[in-house]
């Protein structure tokens, strides 16, 4: 049997197109982040390129679907890229000159999927892998996405569903898919009535990965994932949404807190509850409204370190966002901190020692076994946060260096930490 967590030792990090395409990326869009990626950003772990949603949608144009639009489907009812949006996946070749593109880069390549089957393909009644099984026998037709028109549920136990999604995660591993990040599944905000309903797909999924032949890591979206239901997503993905979609909005960073604070127990090797994307730099590229396309972050600066800081302490995967090829030196700067890179990848008994809403602290250990402690000042003013040693589980605190600035305090049995508002600042013990 497959152990999945040996495919995502360390939290997923890489680029995923949402933030600045939307529906909307292209195959020279893609590979010019691939190319980026791979030139500035491999040296540091960055490693994952993932095309988002509609990839299989001839005429997305943005971020808002094209309802009850016409798709790119195969013979067995299966989503196949658009070839006026990717041209090498013309002649049934689908991903996989993209994805032998970006491994012969040193990367990875990972794509988005909704679960199920499309509606288009169940009003059409077509074939699916089974003989004599179509897209309609296996369709939950009460089962669709709030927000997308794209899919059915498929309908776990009907002969013929769980072989549908092998004959998709066969696809994908001929392809050489390493990464899928499937939608509209972890979620309980909008189905309220029946809250993590999907249940039984997420396993016939996970089922499939096991038996496709190829390791891939299983992302599951949007959230906010049921904290109830921590061990099943433990036992079936590497990865599942603690949040609906996160933008920069400080409402949004401040509840990512509350959301750390209550799923850090579920973080270990190959399970990441996820804070979401990084949407730093430029994004929304493909937005319809002048005023917000081809925007920078709205994110105060203070606040970006303050994303990256509680991101890695609490060892969330990082996907950026923005347009790579746009990327300024501060962006830059900002996720290519290696120290801090590598509290996020190797960092160990991660947890928050305070947390109320006006300030937070976290510490774990460093993979060399020093004490590691990050401060955040949520209210937009100066602030002082003290914390006494027996709190922070040290005899004293030493010496310890300021890991963005080089600068370095000492403190005995009780830390002073001064702050500007939206202020954050991590320390590593001497």
């Amino acid at each position: 049997m497959r152990d999945k967590n040996l495919c995502a030792l360390t939290p997923p990090r890489g680029f995923n197109s949402w933030d600045c395409y939307g529906a909307a990326i292209n195959e020279e869009q893609l590979m010019a982040n691939a190319r980026y990626q791979a030139e500035h950003l491999k040296q540091f772990g960055w490693e994952y390129v993932v095309c988002d949603i509609q990839w299989y949608e001839p005429t997305a144009s943005s971020y808002y679907y094209h309802n009850f639009t016409q798709l790119c489907f195969d013979e067995y009812s299966r989503v196949i890229p658009a070839p006026n949006r990717f041209p090498s996946s013309a002649n049934g070749v689908g991903f996989k000159k993209i994805a032998d593109d970006i491994h012969a880069m040193g990367l990875k390549f990972g794509i988005h999927i909704l679960r199920g089957i499309p509606r288009q393909c169940v009003h059409l009644n077509t074939p699916t892998i089974t003989p004599g099984v179509t897209a309609r026998d296996i369709a939950q037709q009460y089962s669709i996405c709030p927000w997308n028109t794209d899919m059915y549920g498929v309908e776990a136990g009907r002969h013929g569903a769980q072989e549908y999604y092998n004959s998709l995660f066969e696809l994908y591993a001929s392809w050489g898919v390493d990464f899928v990040k499937v939608d509209d599944i972890a979620n309980t905000e909008f189905k309220p009535h029946d809250p993590y309903s999907a249940k039984k797909e997420i396993e016939m999924i996970k089922k499939a990965i096991d038996n496709c032949g190829r390791d891939m890591v299983l992302s599951l979206s949007p959230g906010p994932a049921p904290l109830w239901e921590a061990e099943h997503l433990k036992e079936n993905a590497n990865m599942w949404r603690m949040s609906g979609d996160f933008w920069d909005r400080s409402e949004a960073l401040d509840h990512m807190f509350e959301l750390c604070f209550n799923w850090y127990p579920h973080v270990s090797k190959g399970c990441y509850p996820d804070c979401d994307m990084l949407p730093l730099g430029v994004i929304q590229l493909t937005e319809e409204l002048p005023e917000y396309r081809a925007r920078k972050t709205r994110f105060t600066k203070e606040e970006q370190y303050m994303v990256m800081n509680l991101w890695c302490i609490f060892r969330s995967p990082l996907m950026f966002g923005g347009e790579m090829t746009m990327m300024d030196d501060f962006t830059y700067s900002l996720i290519t901190n290696k120290e801090l890179l590598d509290i996020n990848a190797f960092s160990s008994e991660n947890k928050p020692l305070l947390w109320d809403k006006e300030k937070a602290v976290w510490s774990c250990k460093d993979k060399n076994g020093k004490k590691v402690f990050a401060f955040f000042n949520l209210k937009n003013e100066e602030k002082e946060i003290i914390l006494d040693a027996d709190a922070a589980e040290v005899s004293s605190f030493g010496v310890l260096r300021d890991i963005w600035t080089g600068e370095k305090i000492s403190a005995d049995k009780k830390l002073f930490v001064n702050f500007h508002g939206r202020g954050s600042k991590v320390f590593v013990t001497e």
